[in-house]
């Protein structure tokens, strides 16, 4: 008599676009309300067995995503097109996968990264309309374009991050991260901030957007900027954006 065989796993990178407003952030949480949790809850409802997901980064509770990668091992026979459309159709409409594709064992979604780029939305001179508030970081205050772009241009380098990020509670080995681009852009009342980087630390974005900011709004300086980035410590001088502007748009690969 045979043996019988075993199931012949393929690997599975997908891009997966989230409205973070109703969600607890991409990892998996004790509240099952993370976008980790309904993927995975789909991903065993398709296929018939638990099925564990690797996303190449964390965001947090209310943050966006145009483009999240993740990745995970399955047997699944028939098409990436038929993939995609049966996680489509279980899936809440602020959640949808957009992309299903077979790549080889060797790809990992976060550790085959090269690079990110997240867009922080903010609404300055009066405040957002109902229909861009939850997407946006909505002030009164008329924000210093110019003085925000001399600020972000010295925090643009291969540089020791450590003073604009937060603990996540897990050992780092290092906080030197490169940050290709920081733009500050501009189009009427919107204002967006593109970071593009080979990596970044927890709530790195959100605090180098609180910075820019506080700059922009006259309480920090751009040698400010520059002096808190040399001590390599968290202090209360440097504010967190709030989530609810932060779009993770893209992963390299």
């Amino acid at each position: 008599m045979a043996a019988s065989s075993s199931p012949q796993l393929s690997r599975w990178k997908c891009t997966v676009a989230y409205d973070g407003t109703q969600f607890s952030g991409w990892q998996s949480q004790p509240d099952a309300n993370a976008v980790q949790d309904f993927i995975e809850r789909r991903l065993a409802e398709v296929l018939k067995v638990k099925t564990g997901i690797q996303g190449s980064g964390r965001t947090d509770s209310g943050v966006h995503a145009r483009a999240q990668v993740f990745h995970f091992d399955a047997d699944w026979p028939h098409s990436p097109a038929k993939l995609l459309a049966a996680l489509r159709v279980g899936l809440p409409p602020t959640l949808q996968v957009t992309t299903a594709k077979r790549v080889p064992a060797s790809f990992h979604s976060r550790f085959s990264a090269k690079g990110k780029i997240y867009h922080y939305e903010i609404h300055h001179r009066g405040f957002a309309d109902p229909f861009s508030h939850p997407f946006c970081w909505s002030m009164m205050r008329t924000l210093d374009i110019e003085a925000m772009r001399a600020a972000a241009a010295r925090l643009v380098g291969k540089r020791d991050f450590r003073a604009y990020s937060a603990a996540s509670g897990e050992e780092r080995e290092s906080t030197v991260r490169t940050l290709e681009a920081l733009d500050v852009q501009v189009r009427g009342r919107r204002v967006r901030i593109v970071a593009r980087g080979d990596g970044f630390l927890y709530k790195m974005v959100r605090s180098l957007v609180g910075a820019l900011v506080d700059v922009g709004a006259g309480r920090l300086s751009p040698d400010d900027i520059t002096a808190i980035l040399a001590t390599k410590q968290r202090t209360h001088r440097v504010v967190t954006a709030p989530p609810e502007g932060l779009f993770l748009v893209k992963v390299f690969y």
